[in-house]
């Protein structure tokens, strides 16, 4: 299903795991990332986001009015599958299936607190963690994660710098990685370590998790939710516009 320059694959939620299971256990690399309202607008002027996306595995509904969009489209996608309703079902199943798993992003003591509840909660095998700066541009650092990350012999490496960095991030480190499945996650291991509560699942439901969070933090993404995300809506008229065969590939394709 195709938003613009962005498209979307239709996947339930369980459909999206069993496709994550066998990226993973195929054991050749792979990326996958949740794209929202605000993915679809980042993407539509940004040449080095779009090819990042062009480029991964799997490409998941992330947040609700995607999925209502995409009614309108003609196509309507199965389900909501965002990265932070991903993780902790991902976490039960790497640990059911002894999965190396590496925790990547968030603020300083983060990821080593989400690795504490994954090996307690769930017995995940945790390879390592960190939480860099990270940069939108090539520098030093991607290497040496991706060595970090290609020696510990990781399967899933969850990425948590937000977007566009997480995305860019993986295309860059690319086959670096070894076999690791990446998997973008935003502020996903926040949630998990209980640092950051999340919106009410009524709120996510019915499509107003991003007024919790700009309620949460003003400040810092006011200018998100309200100037750029309203693009969208010129987006999804333009694509309308496209004939059908032009924003619906089947399977496969």
């Amino acid at each position: 299903m195709r938003f613009g320059q962005l498209w979307v694959d239709a996947v339930t939620f369980e459909q999206a795991l069993d496709e994550i299971e066998r990226l993973v256990e195929r054991r050749q690399g792979g990326s996958v990332f949740t794209p929202n309202v605000d993915h679809v607008v980042k993407v539509d002027g940004d040449a080095v986001f779009r090819a990042a996306y062009e480029r991964c595995s799997l490409s998941l509904a992330d947040g609700q009015p995607v999925v209502w969009a995409s009614r309108l489209l003609g196509a309507p996608l199965p389900a909501k599958v965002s990265g932070s309703d991903l993780v902790l079902p991902l976490m039960e199943r790497a640990g059911k299936k002894g999965w190396r798993v590496y925790l990547c992003g968030g603020p300083p003591g983060v990821a080593e607190a989400a690795a504490e509840v994954a090996r307690q909660k769930y017995g995940v095998t945790i390879v390592g963690t960190e939480s860099p700066m990270m940069k939108l541009v090539a520098n030093p650092e991607d290497d040496a994660i991706a060595e970090r990350v290609r020696k510990a012999d990781t399967q899933l490496l969850l990425v948590g710098f937000g977007a566009p960095k997480q995305e860019l991030f993986i295309q860059r480190a690319g086959a670096k990685l070894g076999p690791a499945v990446s998997l973008g996650i935003g502020a996903s291991l926040d949630f998990m370590a209980g640092r950051v509560p999340r919106a009410p699942r009524w709120m996510s439901k019915s499509g107003l998790e991003w007024l919790y969070r700009l309620g949460k933090e003003p400040r810092r993404l006011w200018r998100r939710y309200l100037v750029e995300d309203p693009k969208f809506v010129a987006i999804l008229l333009r694509t309308m516009r496209m004939p059908k065969e032009q924003r619906v590939l089947p399977a496969g394709s």
